[in-house]
């Protein structure tokens, strides 16, 4: 038994020296990048405090044909504020838009307290208002984007198979700020800034491994938390 033992240790095939590298690389990423730091900025012009049966929505605004706040943000903050220790009821964005329309649809939605206001007059809107229980409105405007890209990643097909090579970075920049309206008082109750960045990584030795940095997650996450705290 030790002889044979023996036999096949010195038959073992020298570690691939591409598999070396893509080890080398993915330790390199995961070492460091797929980090993100999120700055949080608030500014607080009247107290809040939401009661029990009444609720808040969270709208994206999206005036900007050229960078539009993204709905699956708006969709992650919503979320994120209904659960967790002291859950906020949130009507969900496309529920209270379609229900409102075309008051709320992009080009019609009021730009400010004053706008909601006269708006808060029509009696089928004021209504719907009731039902829903809406006291704080959650305006959300801004957007996440690469900044910057460095490196290169090439792929080829041969007879003999095909794979990809190189080693590529990327930074994502995501800068969100929020508007809260207070509904019963028809006032600013303040704003909440939120920027995130952070840097991605994709080694490829053959395959590709996207190393991400959740930057619009972190992003939406920062902003939910830091507006709990500001409702409650």
């Amino acid at each position: 038994m030790g002889t044979f033992a023996s036999q096949r240790s010195s038959l073992r095939a020298p570690y691939p020296p591409f598999a070396r590298l893509t080890r080398a690389l993915g330790i390199l990423a995961l070492l460091t990048g797929c980090k993100s730091t999120t700055i949080i900025d608030e500014h607080r012009v009247t107290e809040t405090q939401i009661a029990a049966g009444e609720s808040v929505v969270v709208l994206g605004r999206r005036s900007n044909s050229e960078h539009e706040t993204e709905v699956d943000f708006i969709s992650c903050v919503g979320e994120n504020l209904a659960k967790g220790g002291n859950p906020i009821h949130v009507v969900p964005e496309k529920i209270f838009v379609d229900s409102m329309y075309p008051y709320f649809e992009t080009s019609t939605a009021p730009t400010d307290v004053k706008n909601l206001e006269r708006l808060a007059q029509v009696p089928e809107i004021k209504l719907k208002f009731q039902e829903f229980g809406v006291r704080y409105f959650v305006w959300i405007d801004g957007y996440t984007e690469t900044v910057d890209k460095k490196g290169s990643i090439s792929c080829a097909i041969g007879p003999g198979g095909g794979g990809c090579f190189g080693f590529a970075t990327w930074d994502d920049a995501a800068n969100y700020e929020a508007s809260i309206w207070d509904f019963k008082e028809l006032s600013l109750s303040g704003k909440i800034n939120t920027e995130t960045q952070g840097t991605s990584y994709m080694p490829a030795i053959f395959i590709p491994v996207p190393l991400l940095a959740r930057v619009q997650s972190n992003a939406c996450q920062g902003m939910a938390e830091q507006l709990r705290s500001f409702l409650n």
